[in-house]
């Protein structure tokens, strides 16, 4: 959930790590901190507060010199937001620093262990445990000492360590929370993502679980737990430097809307060939999926979003059960898996806490997984059985948008792929499907172009207090989307409801002006919604709905009404969740809020 940052080279290190974490400041934003050793001691400088607060403390970082140092930008787990608990932690003499992202789940045994010692804590973090531990047992040698802590301590980590007794080494160490080395000439990097480090270089390697880095200026070394050397394979990132930059936009998340047609492009173009469907290097044949009694969907926040949407589409369209499960929940019910089950795993970063958690335990259980993911290489990537990425780039607002839409875009590949090797679809189906797809882009560009009519809207509605998203089938698994972007970054209450459930007790929440947003474009349900429509007027509602172009009946029911190009209706979720995007960000830009960094969340949720 947090920002880390290294540097080791012939550069002053303050400054590079302050630019570091302004790209990272989207993981966590409570308070930040960097640690530089000066030719003589490890020095230290922390700040509650946004990045800007430690940043003009510093002058940029002009008031730091030294050649080696780690940064940090926490999102706080372990203690409040204050300078004391900011990261780096020291141990109690000050030889070592430690920058850490994730949970020490043992931390209160291992302090209470230290303290018995004699070892004196200043801070209430768990991190500040893996300081100490390193000083407790260092003998020289800080790859040792490394070795020794990690053997101690249980939980998720990403960690960066400097010693002053070593001011040419670099270490870093990581279990299932991201960190990444970035390889230069002169000098190297660590990184918890790629932003931090792409003005830099391109050249990165991805630590696996238990893994050791040992950096100096000319060259990395990796050790696995018994002190052996791990070969490693660099990889090249081929990002734009201008897709982590805000591009003259005023947000990030402004910036990640408009970026959908070419995100949502580049996801479906390389996967249809001479008029077929090429999922990558899938290996899920036809006969294990016509073997399959279930497949089950596990996900966390606005990728269960999309897990509800692809249960509809799969359902329909492959005729096999699905099921989605909150992946926080799905190890703790008790599930019933086994070899004849496909999970699809649902996640932005790879790196998701619990999603991994789940993979694992499904894998424990025999179900093959096939994952769906932005970052190459991430955890979840490479321990699934299969994998498809999500071509959206680098997505900085915390907010999701663009990622959200290309594993959308994944969901529709992947069900009219499955139905046509399973034969639920006819030939001419699994042609027109191909070009709905194909269309996709275009059609989400042509409502982007269109902007205007809901950031008009939403100027009249930025201060409403509570607001209800209604919708059925599909119309209902987005109004879930809808309703978590605005609550997200405008903190309005928002709810959303299955529309049919309205008379079982959320009709007692409708009352003069309360705004609610009705999703209507599941032509089959048309009627049934206007139903809804008319029970929330009738109550004092305001409705603004949401239909196809076609449509010309429900401007009868509603206050206002935004429309969308007609598709078919699985796809049609791809395009009602830009109107509720685009409302959920004028809302928050007129309400004044920090939209790419809303207040206790943060972007990658590496912690359970």
């Amino acid at each position: 959930m947090c920002g880390i940052v290294g540097y080791i080279g012939e550069e002053q290190a303050a400054p590079l790590l302050l630019q570091g974490l302004e790209k990272l400041e989207y993981r966590g934003y409570d308070s930040a901190g960097v640690a530089v050793y000066n030719g003589e001691r490890l020095d230290v400088a922390k700040a509650k507060g946004r990045l800007k607060v430690l940043n003009n403390l510093l002058d940029g970082g002009k008031k730091m010199q030294g050649t080696i140092g780690i940064g940090h930008t926490r999102w706080a787990t372990h203690g409040k937001p204050s300078d004391i608990n900011s990261h780096p932690q020291t141990s109690v003499s000050g030889k070592f620093a430690v920058v850490h992202n994730g949970i020490i789940e043992n931390y209160r045994a291992l302090k209470d262990h230290l303290i018995r010692r004699g070892v004196n804590f200043t801070s209430e973090t768990d991190t500040e445990v893996v300081a100490q531990l390193l000083e407790y047992y260092y003998r020289g040698d800080v790859l040792d000492a490394l070795i020794k802590v990690l053997q101690r301590v249980e939980g998720s980590y990403a960690l960066g360590v400097i010693c002053e007794d070593h001011p040419d080494e670099l270490y870093a160490v990581r279990k299932d929370s991201p960190l990444i080395i970035g390889i230069g000439n002169g000098e190297n990097f660590i990184a918890s993502d790629v932003p931090a480090i792409l003005s830099k270089t391109r050249e990165i390697y991805r630590l696996a679980d238990n893994e050791i880095a040992k950096i100096t200026r000319m060259a990395v070394t990796v050790y696995d737990l018994d002190k052996e050397i791990v070969s490693k394979e660099p990889v090249h990132i081929d990002w734009d430097v201008s897709a982590a930059e805000k591009g003259g936009y005023e947000h990030f998340m402004a910036k990640e809307i408009m970026e959908q047609p070419k995100a949502v492009r580049d996801t479906i173009s390389p996967r249809i060939l001479g008029g077929r469907i090429v999922l990558d290097d899938i290996t899920l044949t036809p006969e294990q999926l016509k073997g399959l009694r279930r497949i089950e969907i596990v996900a966390c926040g606005s990728a269960y979003h999309v897990g509800v949407v692809a249960k509809y589409i799969l359902e329909k369209m492959t005729k096999i059960p699905v099921e989605v499960d909150v992946a926080s929940e799905f190890r703790y019910r008790t599930p019933i898996i086994d070899d004849k089950v496909l999970v699809l795993v649902v996640s932005q970063s790879g790196e998701t806490a619990d999603t991994l958690a789940a993979l694992r335990e499904a894998k424990r259980l025999g179900a093959r997984v096939l994952s769906i993911v932005n970052v190459v290489g991430s955890s979840i990537a490479a321990e699934s059985d299969d994998v498809i990425y999500t071509w959206a780039g680098p997505e900085i607002a915390v907010a999701t948008t663009k990622a959200y839409s290309t594993q959308l875009a994944v969901v529709y590949l992947l069900a009219v792929y499955m139905a046509q090797a399973l034969g639920t679809i006819s030939d001419q189906e699994y042609t027109d499907y191909i070009a709905q797809l194909e269309a996709l882009p275009d059609k989400i560009e042509t409502i982007l172009q269109h902007k205007e009519n809901i950031q008009y809207f939403a100027s009249k509605y930025f201060n409403a207090k509570d607001i209800f998203f209604i919708g059925r089938n599909l119309d209902y698994a987005m109004s879930l989307e809808g309703s978590l972007k605005l609550k997200e970054i405008s903190y309005i209450h928002s709810e959303a409801y299955a529309a049919g459930e309205l008379k079982h007790g959320t009709i007692s929440l409708i009352e003069d002006g309360t705004l609610v947003v009705a999703l209507a474009t599941q032509k089959h349900l048309f009627d049934k919604m206007m139903s809804n429509v008319r029970e929330v007027k009738a109550r004092g509602a305001v409705v603004l709905g949401l239909t196809t172009d076609d449509c010309t009946e429900i401007e009868k029911e509603t206050d206002f009404t935004f429309k969308i190009p007609q598709a078919c209706d699985i796809m049609l979720p791809s395009l009602a969740v830009v109107p509720l995007q685009l409302f959920a960000y004028y809302v928050a830009s007129m309400k004044g809020c920090d939209i790419d960094k809303p207040r206790n969340l943060a972007k990658s949720v590496t912690v359970e």
